[in-house]
């Protein structure tokens, strides 16, 4: 095992982290800009392993920056909110998320996040500037099928910023071999607030909001087109969301 994946299983470490994480980012989104938080009664009452959080994406870090966020709060029994950050004295730390390695290793901040519990997949590669995008290969799903045996999960099954994208097959494949509860959450506003990274901000007071749904009745049984339509509807990013308005659009 490389020494930074042996680094980010010190618990001590990870909590360390998020709370340098969570200091850093608390302002701009619960003080310069407005964060809506609904559906966390969904949450609470979930088991510590074996749940996949599936989500539309819009920056590359500003979002998950939120989940980590929620997600001690919600250890410290906030509902809906997050308030003053005192959770960040006792941080929840059993959840991973999905990241392309790409992005991953640009600077100081990423790195960090590396330690923070990315799972690193190689979700694209480039030729000629050209951005070709491909499924999760098999030493990936496995890496994040391991991750959820003992905690949970984020990914984002466009794996891009761009709305309305097709959604990866590898997730589906996750959920039938893995058997997660599935809980499929919808964020916006993130894109009018940060740049794509989402590690600038481009604009105060925006509203940002996140809404977590209860989770998905899946038959496990399904083809993975059937699932990975599940959901896809579930975080609307399938075509029958695509004309509903603008809200729904981050150009």
């Amino acid at each position: 095992m490389p020494f930074t994946e042996k680094l980010k299983h010190i618990k001590l470490l990870r909590k360390l982290i998020y709370v340098i994480i969570g200091i850093i980012t608390y302002p701009v989104i619960a003080i310069f800009n407005k964060l809506k938080i609904e559906g966390t009664e969904y949450v609470a009452s979930l088991p510590k392993k074996n749940v996949l959080f599936v989500s539309n994406h819009q920056t590359y870090f500003a979002d998950v920056m939120v989940f980590i966020h929620i997600f001690c709060a919600i250890k410290w029994r906030k509902k809906n909110r997050l308030g003053i950050p005192f959770y960040l004295l006792n941080p929840f730390t059993r959840v991973y998320f999905v990241a392309a390695e790409e992005t991953m290793r640009t600077n100081w901040l990423t790195r960090l996040f590396i330690l923070a519990g990315a799972l690193t997949v190689k979700r694209t590669w480039r030729y000629e500037s050209t951005e070709i995008r491909r499924n999760l290969d098999p030493s990936d799903t496995r890496k994040i099928q391991k991750a959820l045996e003992k905690n949970w999960v984020i990914t984002f099954p466009q794996g891009t910023t761009k709305p309305f994208a097709p959604g990866r097959k590898g997730t589906a494949h996750i959920i039938k071999n893995s058997k997660p509860i599935v809980v499929p959450v919808v964020i916006n506003g993130f894109w009018r607030a940060f740049n794509k990274k989402g590690l600038k901000m481009k604009k105060r007071g925006v509203q940002l909001s996140i809404t977590f749904k209860p989770p998905l009745v899946i038959n496990y049984e399904d083809s993975v087109d059937d699932i990975l339509g599940q959901v896809m509807d579930a975080i609307e990013q399938s075509k029958k969301y695509m004309l509903k308005g603008a809200h729904h659009r981050n150009s």
